[in-house]
């Protein structure tokens, strides 16, 4: 997507995808994230999430629709989207037997740029928290919140337009949560198209701008943060999760 302005963005056209199985993990969803905005993806396992995700990075096709970057068509052309995106994921696949400053130069230099040094390595890790007395230490020690942080550190150096992110703080302490959910506001506020995948409700509530609620494949109902205001997402969430039916008949505190 890119608009009258000229600012990235990200959407889904109709996106579809229905495996060989048979399995329909996606069905015919559409929304769009426009730079300088969080959309969260809100849902339980299996509500077509990560499926949207490896959409958008070409990790798959879709059976039906289209997924655009910047304007660019993803399954067309991929390496080109590519070039636009950076990813995080739950479990962020780095070097344990490289320090966290190796694993930044590798990853930034596999991605075609050469032109970092250890100062802005080091200024890009203590940027998203990590102490200093860490980033000459191999990453098999490191717990998961500091292996988050190399990996959001490493998508910073990228300076892609998008960031995709799935599940990012599934399994973080409450503290490396809020740092996180704090340098998520910071990259929106330097105009960055940001999508993310969760079911976090209230992370979910606290950073995003839209919230899409999705379940078995179909994205069922979007609200933006202004609309929010005013609703309680757990309640919300669990309408469209148990049914407005079940819910009404769940015993009432007393």
């Amino acid at each position: 997507m890119e608009n009258r302005n000229g600012d990235f963005g990200l959407e889904a056209r109709t996106l579809s995808k229905r495996y060989e199985d048979g399995v329909l993990a996606l069905d015919n969803v559409s929304f769009s994230v426009g730079a300088g905005q969080i959309y969260t993806m809100l849902g339980a396992n299996g509500a077509g999430k990560t499926t949207t995700i490896n959409i958008f990075f070409n990790f798959i096709e879709p059976s039906e629709g289209e997924a655009l970057v910047g304007g660019i068509v993803t399954h067309k052309e991929p390496l080109k989207a590519k070039t636009k995106l950076a990813f995080v994921s739950e479990n962020v696949m780095l070097y344990p037997n490289f320090t966290a400053i190796q694993n930044l130069d590798f990853f930034t230099k596999l991605g075609g740029n050469h032109d970092y040094s250890k100062d802005d390595y080091r200024d890009v890790l203590l940027r998203v928290g990590l102490q200093e007395s860490a980033h000459f230490k191999k990453l098999r020690g490191f717990s998961k919140g500091m292996r988050q942080k190399c990996g959001i550190a490493i998508a910073i150096l990228k300076n892609a337009q998008g960031i995709l992110l799935d599940e990012p703080t599934s399994g973080l302490d409450p503290k490396a949560g809020f740092e996180f959910m704090q340098l998520l506001d910071e990259l929106r506020g330097e105009n960055k198209a940001i999508l993310m995948s969760t079911h976090d409700i209230f992370r979910a509530k606290e950073i995003a701008d839209v919230v899409g609620i999705m379940r078995q494949g179909r994205l069922l109902v979007e609200k933006s943060r202004q609309e929010l205001a005013g609703e309680n997402l757990e309640e919300l969430y669990m309408q469209y999760m148990v049914g407005v039916e079940e819910l009404s008949n769940k015993p009432q505190p007393v």
